[in-house]
C-alpha cells in the first residue's frame, strides 16, 4: 500500500472538514445552493471516514494476501519460471492494493488481432444495419469471435479476476464489549450491589449495628445458530476456485453479522440485545438495578430544535465518573451526521474527525463506534448510547464455528452443516446510558 495515498486521503478529509465548518456557519444566511453544497460536503466527509477504514483494512490484509498466494503456488505444484512467478506475485500485490478502495476496470475480452477481424467488423456492421439477407457468401465465412464455430472457441474469457463482494454494514460489538469462552452451556457471575455499614463509636461505647452487604447472581446462557449450505461433489472437484473455502467465508461473515445484530436488538430468551432491556428515565441519580437509564430529547423522533447539544451534555452527566475513562459513543451513521452540526458554547464543533490511523472520530472528546444495527431515529427510538461498554455487556462463546461435512445423506450433494453457540447480556446496568428520541 502506497502510504502517500493514505496521507493524501487524510489531507482531503481535513480539507472537507474545514469546508464543512465554513459552509455550515453560513447556513443562517444561506440559499438553496449553499444548502446543497453543505450536503455534498457532508457526503464527502462520510466517504472519507469510510475510505480511511477501508485503507487501514487493506494495509493489514496485504501481507496476509501475499503469503496466501505463495502458499497456493506451492500447494498447487506450479513450476513456472522465476520470471513468471514473480510476475504473478506483482499482479496479485497490485490487485490487493487497489481492490478494497476503487473498482478495477478490466477489459472483458480481446478480439482476434488478425487480418480477418477487419472483415468481421465490416460484416457485423452490414448485419446490424441491413439484416442477415444483406450478407454475401464470403462474409458468412469470416472467422468471428461472436460465433463459436467460426472462431469463437479460440477466444476464452480470463476467469482469474478477483471475486467482487457486496459489503454489508454491521456493528463491531465484539471490539468494545467483554467476551469470554466457556466449556458449558451458561456463564454465571456475582452481583455485588450492597455495601457495609459505618457509624460513630466511643472509647467505652459501641456504635449501632452495622449492615452486612449481600450479593446476587447473574446468568447468561448460550444459544445455537446454524446453517447448512450445500453443493455438488463435481463442483468441488472441478471448480477453479476453492468452493469450500468460499462457502466457509460467506457463512462466517453471515454468522458475524447475525450475532452483532442480536447483541444490539436481540429479544429476551435469545441473545439479549442492549436495546431490549427495561428503560427508565435518569436525571443523574441513577435508576433501579435491572433497568437501563436514558435521557429524553424532549422532541419526538428528533433532537430539540433549540440548543440540541445540551442533550449530549445531559447524557454524559448521568454517567458515574468511574465509567468515564473508558466511555464511548455508540450510534449509527445517520445520527453522527446530525450531531456533526452541533457546537458548544464557544462555537466549537462537538464532532471532530480523526487524522491518525486506527484512531476513531470523536464527539465531545469521546471516541465514536458506528453501529448500523442501532435503531434509526424515530419516535421513542434508542438511537444513541454512551458509556463503558466493556463493563456494560458480556458476550459468552461456547465454541467457535464448527462445520460437519456431510456427503452421504443427500447424494450427489455435499452439505456443510455449520454451527456456533453464543450468548450475550447486560451485566452492569449503570455503565451505559441511552438517548431516547421522545418527549419523556
Amino acid at each position: 500500500m502506497d502510504m502517500t495515498e493514505f496521507k493524501s486521503l487524510l489531507d482531503k478529509q481535513g480539507e472537507a472538514f474545514e469546508a464543512f465548518k465554513a459552509t455550515h456557519d453560513d447556513l443562517k444566511k444561506a440559499d438553496v445552493v449553499t444548502a446543497e453544497k453543505l450536503m455534498r460536503i457532508e457526503k464527502s466527509l462520510d466517504q472519507a471516514v469510510e475510505a480511511k477504514a477501508a485503507i487501514e483494512a487493506a494495509i493489514k490484509a496485504e501481507k496476509a494476501e501475499r503469503e496466501a498466494l505463495e502458499l497456493k503456488i506451492n500447494r498447487s505444484g506450479l513450476r513456472g519460471t522465476e520470471t513468471e512467478v514473480k510476475r504473478a506475485l506483482e499482479l496479485k500485490e497490485f490487485n490487493v492494493q487497489i481492490g478494497g478502495i476503487m473498482a478495477e476496470k478490466r477489459q472483458a475480452f480481446t478480439p482476434l488481432e488478425d487480418a480477418g477481424y477487419d472483415a468481421y467488423k465490416v460484416a457485423l456492421d452490414v448485419y446490424t444495419r441491413k439484416g442477415r439477407d444483406a450478407l454475401n457468401s464470403d462474409e458468412f465465412k469470416v472467422l468471428a469471435v461472436g460465433s463459436d464455430p467460426d472462431g469463437g472457441y479460440f477466444v476464452t474469457p480470463d476467469t482469474g479476476g478477483r471475486i467482487v463482494r457486496k459489503v454489508y454494514e454491521t456493528s463491531p460489538m465484539r471490539q468494545i464489549v467483554s467476551a469470554q469462552t466457556i466449556s458449558t452451556d451458561a456463564l454465571e457471575g456475582i452481583e455485588d450491589l450492597g455495601e457495609a455499614g459505618a457509624g460513630y463509636a466511643g472509647e467505652r461505647s459501641q456504635g449501632s449495628d452495622t449492615t452486612t452487604p449481600q450479593v446476587g447472581k447473574w446468568r447468561i446462557p448460550v444459544f445455537w445458530i446454524d446453517t447448512e449450505p450445500k453443493t455438488t461433489q463435481q463442483l468441488l472437484d472441478d471448480a477453479s476456485v476453492d468452493i469450500e473455502g468460499w462457502l466457509s467465508g460467506k457463512v462466517a461473515d453471515k454468522f458475524g453479522r447475525f450475532e452483532s445484530a442480536e447483541f444490539v436488538t436481540g429479544a429476551a430468551n435469545k441473545i439479549r440485545g442492549i436495546t431490549s432491556y427495561t428503560m427508565a428515565a435518569d436525571s443523574g441519580s441513577g435508576v433501579t438495578w435491572g433497568s437501563v437509564g436514558y435521557v429524553a430529547t424532549g422532541t419526538s423522533a428528533a433532537f430539540p430544535s433549540s440548543n440540541p447539544a445540551d442533550k449530549l451534555y445531559d447524557l454524559t452527566g448521568t454517567l458515574k465518573s468511574a465509567y468515564l475513562a473508558n466511555s464511548r459513543w455508540l450510534t449509527r451513521r445517520s445520527v453522527v451526521t446530525a450531531i456533526r452540526k452541533f457546537k458548544d458554547g464557544m462555537g466549537n464543533y462537538l464532532w471532530q474527525p480523526s487524522f491518525v490511523a486506527n484512531v476513531p472520530e470523536t464527539i465531545m472528546g469521546y471516541p465514536v463506534t458506528r453501529a448500523e444495527d442501532m435503531p434509526a431515529i424515530g419516535a421513542d427510538s434508542l438511537s444513541l448510547a454512551f458509556g463503558d461498554f466493556a463493563q456494560f455487556y458480556q458476550i459468552v462463546d461456547r465454541q467457535g464455528i464448527r462445520v460437519l461435512r456431510d456427503n452421504l445423506t443427500s447424494k450427489p450433494y455435499v452439505k456443510f452443516y455449520t454451527t456456533k453457540r453464543v450468548g450475550g447480556g447486560v451485566v452492569n446496568y449503570e455503565a451505559v446510558k441511552f438517548m431516547k428520541f421522545g418527549t419523556s
